[in-house]
């Protein structure tokens, strides 16, 4: 036999003996292993106690004490007597990840905000969660800080070498880019961002800034308050300033909703039974959970930390979601569309992963439930705090003293040549400005018209002035407060614009 032959026979011998093996790997040991370990699971299964919960909730969530209440004892003891057994996964603020573990069923419910929700399902192409009720609105929590010398304010920061430093996708990002869309800010470079890891970078980069710095730092409390211990800082703007941008919600997988709308009721009756049951004590519930997060705050900073913040109860929610027609609170849709708006227009996602259909976001059923079913959480009402800021009204010398804030970012309004008659452009134009002065609604508004340098000045001065009454006047007649308003002309420059400056009292 040649030994060509020869190899070849070993070849086939090896490779039946091979196959052979497998064969009594995978049919006898492998069939041994999995009758032992059916055998061990039956016993695992005829000793083990039965379980007092119903339901296992994996709930993705962060280190921000604004969800102490998520973290309570009472919220624990709610879940408990609904049978419902809850873990609580911190993914470090990881809004990307949480929304891509509930897409795959690692998270069944969790925490966002809402603009973090809007950019994490633009990256991810998909809409796999959706929001089931509001926890809270920021107002005040979130800041941005700045030299008082370098950037007095907003109209300060209208300048080639400003840059916010900031932590990308946090909700102090959404705060500049409200800024940024809402105010007029067009020599700020085309990424005007310095992004940082942490609340703590912002620190140590504010400590290394020189003097003269055109740097704002843009963080949340307790590194608000830090920040401002140095005595040459001071706040810009802050969250108390508008409302309907930094909102926090609870959402829920839409598979695991369409699959437990009742576990999911649950959870959100026994978050509302909660934050009742704390809302005298959120100081020192905060406190408290900040130091298990092992980030301790002073009794100051717990305060000051609580009062940035509105937590919103079963009511306002109701409201919120339409399920109440009194108070004026702004609509959930609403809220969606004002910040997919300012998102979108200031680069912060691609497009509106909605599609313009922010009714996709959320889902109010779960809310009518508990509304049917005569849900409350406690003995007493629940109040629904208004929104509603009524300016009192300002002599003409108060007016000559209003500090400016900042001038709206507002499209030039089209008048009939030499007249003060807007055209249709115009109204659609002080439509939205509305939307925008409703957002802001603690500050002052001064209207200054203008006109050409073409003619007669005197007659000029006059059609800049009317001009700058007209659209006050419009502004009014769609509700916008006259106490807020005021009208004057400014010497004509040759432009036919009205500019719209926010301002506040001094005193």
């Amino acid at each position: 036999m040649s030994k060509g032959k020869l190899l070849a026979i070993c070849v086939v011998w090896l490779f039946v003996a091979g196959a052979a093996a497998m064969a009594w790997r995978f049919f006898v040991v492998g069939g041994q292993e999995r009758a032992e370990e059916l055998r061990n699971e039956d016993v695992l299964r005829n000793t083990t106690g039965q379980s007092q919960y119903d339901h296992d909730v994996k709930f993705g969530i962060d280190p921000f004490s604004g969800y102490a209440i998520l973290r309570s004892d009472d919220f624990k003891a709610q879940l408990r007597q609904r049978k419902i057994d809850m873990t609580l996964v911190d993914d470090g603020a990881d809004y990307n990840q949480r929304l891509q573990d509930l897409q795959n069923g690692t998270l069944n419910m969790g925490v966002f905000t809402i603009d973090a929700l809007l950019k994490a399902s633009d990256r991810l192409g998909d809409l796999p969660a959706v929001i089931v009720c509001i926890l809270d609105e920021t107002r005040g929590a979130d800041a941005i800080v700045a030299n008082k010398t370098g950037v007095p304010n907003v109209l300060a920061m209208n300048n080639t070498e400003t840059r916010f430093v900031l932590i990308p996708d946090s909700p102090s990002e959404t705060l500049a880019r409200v800024v940024m869309n809402d105010f007029n800010l067009n020599k700020l470079p085309t990424d005007p961002f310095i992004p940082v890891n942490d609340p703590e970078a912002i620190l140590a980069r504010y400590a290394k800034s020189k003097s003269d710095s055109r740097e704002v730092y843009v963080t949340w409390e307790p590194f608000v308050s830090k920040l401002l211990e140095k005595p040459e800082m001071h706040v810009v703007v802050d969250s108390s300033s508008f409302r309907g941008r930094i909102v926090d919600v609870i959402v829920s997988s839409r598979d695991f909703l369409a699959k437990n709308p009742q576990v999911v009721e649950a959870v959100v009756a026994s978050y509302f039974t909660a934050a009742y049951a704390y809302r005298d004590q959120m100081e020192t519930l905060v406190r408290t959970d900040a130091e298990q997060q092992n980030a301790p705050l002073t009794e100051e900073q717990a305060a000051t930390l609580t009062a940035g913040i509105r937590w919103k109860n079963t009511q306002e929610n109701f409201a919120h979601f339409g399920l109440r027609e009194d108070g004026d609170l702004q609509h959930i849709e609403d809220i969606i569309d004002n910040l997919a708006r300012v998102l979108s227009q200031t680069g912060g996602i691609q497009s509106d992963p909605t599609g313009g259909r922010s009714n996709r976001l959320f889902y109010e059923q779960i809310l009518a439930k508990l509304k049917g079913s005569n849900f409350h959480p406690g003995l007493s009402a629940e109040q629904i705090a208004s929104d509603k800021i009524e300016l009192p009204s300002l002599s003409d010398e108060e007016w000559g003293a209003l500090r400016p804030v900042g001038e709206l970012s507002v499209p030039n309004l089209v008048f009939a040549r030499g007249t003060t008659r807007l055209t249709n452009a115009s109204y659609a134009v002080l439509d939205e400005l509305v939307n925008t002065l409703n957002t802001w609604p603690q500050y002052y508004l001064l209207v200054r018209g203008n006109a050409s340098m073409r003619g007669d000045l005197e007659a000029n001065k006059r059609v800049a002035e009317n001009r700058a009454q007209a659209a006050a006047e419009y502004l009014i007649q769609q509700g916008v407060s006259k106490n807020r308003l005021h009208a004057i002309g400014s010497d004509p420059s040759g432009s036919t614009s009205v500019s719209f400056v926010l301002g506040e009292a001094p005193f």
